[in-house]
């Protein structure tokens, strides 16, 4: 293990890409530092969602609103998509043919756009139940903590989007290379953070 094959942390390219390699260290460790930032604020409204966990006023709780199966498949959906993003990052690394690599993030592409479509019915459920932000402080901090990481979810998706594009009118240059590496980070750190939500929100909601 040396110091010019792994610069940085998780996935190093390696000297199979020494352009891309030297040219990620300084992008990966720029990188990081936004997912701090990015865990700092999630870690704001988590600890605004546990403050206000009992203020209800009356209104309806975790019990009334929250849809167990739902949130199981959302997991396993965005689990199953961090396992395929992992495939890509591999095909990345060891200059697997581009429609390999394709067919990884298509897949995860898919198992994300799953996991929002099934968040938004459970939305769509709790305003049907008068489950409304304005109703009390507790649904004022889930809609802010849970819609936000499914905003970021969203942000990734259009950005996988935006990589297929380029990959298929690239190629694996440097630039699309360096892509998937950041972009593996982010939808990583969102399935870490999506485990904390529920394991915080979820489970101890319905404890």
């Amino acid at each position: 293990m040396s110091y010019e094959t792994f610069r940085y942390p998780g996935l190093n390219l390696g000297r199979a890409h020494p352009e891309a390699h030297d040219a990620a260290e300084t992008l990966m460790f720029g990188f990081w530092v936004f997912m701090m930032s990015d865990a700092i604020l999630f870690g704001m409204v988590f600890g605004t969602y546990v403050i206000q966990l009992d203020a209800t006023a009356g209104g309806p709780g975790p019990r009334d609103i929250y849809d167990i199966k739902s949130v199981l498949i959302q997991t396993m959906l965005l689990l199953a998509s961090s396992f395929t993003f992992g495939m890509a990052s591999l095909s990345n690394k060891h200059k697997g043919s581009p429609p390999r690599l394709l067919a990884w993030l298509v897949v995860t592409l898919l198992l994300g756009v799953g996991f929002l479509v099934f968040e938004v019915r459970d939305f769509l459920s709790m305003f049907d139940m008068g489950a409304v932000p304005s109703r009390s402080g507790f649904l004022s901090a889930f809609f802010d903590l849970v819609p936000l990481h499914g905003l970021h979810v969203t942000c990734a998706c259009i950005w996988l989007i935006c990589l297929v594009g380029q990959i298929a009118r690239y190629g694996l240059d440097t630039d699309v290379k360096l892509s998937v590496m950041r972009l593996a980070l982010f939808w990583h750190f969102l399935d870490i953070i999506w485990i904390a939500i529920f394991s915080v929100v979820y489970l101890a909601g319905l404890a």
